[in-house]
């Protein structure tokens, strides 16, 4: 836990949120909340890992009651900037194991999230949790990226992933533990000016769409839908990211 608080402390809170830009874009967040709404059924849901309240403030302001759990400290008091506990209750804990209650229609893990439990039992345990949640019948949505294996070079163990101005991603791969290590490195874009650079790394365990059906079963789910992203599109091989509609058994 100690880790993920540093990992997701005060400077990252306060500098997360991008409005209208990048995951905070309306046509992102439009489709998002459309989906989501719309598996609630009128019910409320429950956010793993809300963090400021990208989409659970969109969300409940569109009628649906929600509900958070948080790890980090500091996202939940970038959260509080926004919204009060009346408006959207969050328990700070772990996803894995932590409870915000029970009978939930909803539960969801946005934005690779899951990846960020950086062992199989717990990611096994998130599911297992997610379970507790929800009614007979309620489902658990998980957005995800792909592990993009295909993209390693022979002989190389790492990837660019982005590479824009002032800014480089690069991840590298542990195949053999199934980890990868993001490496976000940010930087004067203008060849005349500052030569330092800040590096930040964030780890993950990725996490093949057969691998969490696997998880989903051992929890009482089967899988519902499966589409590329939140507009639905068709989930192909050739797909970098997936929505995964798992829903929980009504006995």
């Amino acid at each position: 836990m100690t880790d993920q608080q540093q990992l997701w402390d005060r400077d990252v809170a306060q500098n997360y949120d991008t409005p209208g830009e990048g995951m905070f874009a309306e046509d992102v967040l439009g489709p998002t909340v459309g989906v989501l709404k719309g598996l609630a059924r009128g019910g409320r849901a429950v956010e793993f890992a809300i963090g400021t309240g990208r989409v659970a403030i969109p969300l409940a302001d569109a009628g649906v009651p929600v509900s958070g759990i948080e790890l980090s400290h500091a996202m939940i008091s970038r959260l509080r900037e926004k919204v009060d506990e009346q408006r959207i209750p969050v328990v700070q804990g772990d996803m894995a194991s932590a409870l915000a209650g029970d009978s939930f229609a909803l539960a969801y893990l946005v934005f690779n999230t899951i990846a960020n439990l950086v062992t199989q039992d717990e990611q096994v345990a998130c599911f297992l949790n997610a379970a507790r949640h929800l009614q007979p019948g309620g489902c658990f949505v998980i957005e995800l990226w792909v592990p993009q294996l295909r993209s390693l070079p022979p002989g190389h163990s790492g990837t660019v992933e982005v590479s824009d101005p002032g800014y480089l991603l690069v991840d590298s791969y542990d195949v053999l533990n199934q980890r990868v290590v993001s490496h976000h490195v940010r930087f004067d874009p203008d060849p005349a000016g500052s030569r330092e650079a800040r590096i930040e790394r964030t780890p993950h365990r990725y996490v093949w769409p057969s691998e969490l059906d696997l998880m989903a079963r051992l929890a009482g789910f089967h899988l519902e839908s499966r589409w590329a992203d939140w507009d639905r599109n068709p989930f192909t091989a050739e797909s970098r990211s997936h929505v995964s509609v798992y829903r929980l058994s009504a006995v």
